[in-house]
């Protein structure tokens, strides 16, 4: 069903006080649709039209919810509403929850639970935001090593309701220390008799608690994983990173470089709800830094007031030429953050990146010079078009060096190198653009 089609469906059960009626007619709905169209109506109706659904499905409806729309129903209804939903929730979702209340909203909810839930939900909680253990889930199916595979398959059939994944299983010893990896399949197609200690991958790949998310969320892309076990220091198995969790922290982070590319801090929750002040205190900080960045360009251009009293037509180049250099240093930035940000180069890379760079460099601006010759002999002559070629020759070099140098230098001082593109890089490109147009001007032309 599509979402318009459903939105006024659920408007027109509101109107008619319909809503318990729901029930059977959106079997086929996703939760994920219906949590998109709930959030259209007010806290009021939304809850009303969740309430609606079966215990299981209202849990599973919240969890698509936007995080601020959870916290707002979670102080909006009563504790003995909202615990039932809490206890169907998975761990991590519930966890996640718990850590945007306030304490008195958490001391609230705390009694509400069975005390398994309660001492899991505080275990989970107490994570470093931005690591594995922040974003693990402790719902996952364990199994001993010494159980055959019919004894394990019954294990997994009785465990199943209540796990987020069955598909792999992790082995853990009388210490409950990882030890090895089994998966469905294999249990499904081995010998009902075979141990699990003999089918069982001995070399699990897993990550720590404290590893980051960024990092997790790479593992499990990388070796293409439904999920990642996690261990603590002692060496035991705490939980597992599902797939969906990793694509989720892979979109936020995704998210954040994109925001940081334009200069944005990092925004939590999205622009539609944003508020002004916050879109006004996340922009302006290098708006402001970047302007007086750029009177560096006002005072290379007052530098060189004679040349430009003498030949106007060099103004006419000058948008253009800045451009192109802040447009290939735009280009290299960001292939070099991308990389760096996927581990697909690394910091000792910079020297043959910069080899390779510089004869890509020179290749874009000898073409572009070829592009923009005619052009300066049709406006200012001969000696107009020399010096326009000789300058995009050398800002496209100096805008795509520069582009791909800054990400190193902020990454070798530890700072995010997100940071260097799109205005900054493009700032620096400008004022190198505007000296070296001008001081070739002076130069060939003999001011």
């Amino acid at each position: 069903m599509e979402l318009p089609v459903l939105i006024n469906r659920l408007r027109s059960a509101l109107e008619n006080n319909t809503v318990l009626l729901l029930q059977d007619q959106l079997e086929d709905v996703h939760p994920a649709d219906y949590a998109a169209a709930i959030t259209e109506f007010s806290l009021e109706h939304l809850w009303i039209l969740l309430a609606a659904l079966r215990r299981a499905e209202q849990a599973e409806v919240f969890g698509y919810l936007p995080a601020e729309v959870q916290v707002a129903l979670a102080i909006r209804i009563s504790r003995r509403k909202l615990a039932p939903i809490i206890r169907q929730m998975s761990s991590d979702e519930r966890a996640d929850l718990f850590n945007r209340l306030n304490a008195e909203q958490r001391e609230t909810l705390l009694p509400a639970l069975a005390q398994a839930e309660r001492e899991d939900l505080l275990r989970l909680s107490s994570y470093q935001e931005g690591t594995a253990g922040a974003i693990m889930t402790s719902d996952y199916a364990i199994l001993a090593p010494d159980i055959n595979v019919r004894d394990a398959l019954d294990v997994l059939r009785r465990e199943a309701p209540d796990k987020e994944t069955i598909y792999s299983a992790y082995v853990v010893n009388e210490d409950r220390k990882l030890i090895g990896v089994v998966s469905l399949r294999e249990l499904i197609l081995a010998p009902a008799t075979m141990l699990v200690a003999e089918l069982m991958n001995h070399d699990p790949i897993f990550a720590t608690v404290e590893m980051k998310q960024e990092q997790v969320a790479a593992m499990v892309a990388r070796y293409d994983l439904l999920a990642l076990p996690i261990i603590n220091q002692q060496q035991q198995m705490v939980g597992i990173v599902t797939y969906d969790d990793a694509m989720d922290v892979a979109a936020a982070e995704a998210t954040e470089d994109f925001h940081k590319t334009a200069t944005i801090g990092k925004l939590d929750g999205n622009v539609k709800d944003a508020s002004i002040g916050l879109l006004y205190r996340k922009r302006v900080f290098w708006l402001v830094v970047l302007v007086f960045g750029n009177i560096f360009s006002g005072a290379g251009i007052a530098y060189f007031e004679q040349t430009i009293a003498s030949y106007l037509a060099l103004l006419f180049f000058l948008p253009l030429l800045i451009a192109s250099s802040g447009n290939a240093g735009a280009q290299s930035g960001t292939l070099m953050v991308r990389a760096l940000a996927t581990g697909d180069i690394k910091l000792r890379d910079w020297g043959s990146l910069l080899a390779k760079e510089c004869l890509v460099a020179g290749l874009l601006g000898l073409t572009m010079s070829f592009a923009v010759v005619w052009l300066g002999w049709w406006r200012g002559g001969y000696d107009i078009a020399i010096v326009v070629a000789a300058t995009m020759m050398l800002v496209v070099m100096v805008g795509s060096l520069v582009g791909l140098s800054l990400p190193f230098l902020l990454s070798r001082l530890k700072l995010d190198p997100a940071t260097a593109s799109g205005p900054l890089i493009t700032s620096i490109a400008d004022v190198a653009g505007v000296v070296l147009y001008f001081s070739i001007a002076t130069w060939y032309l003999g001011m």
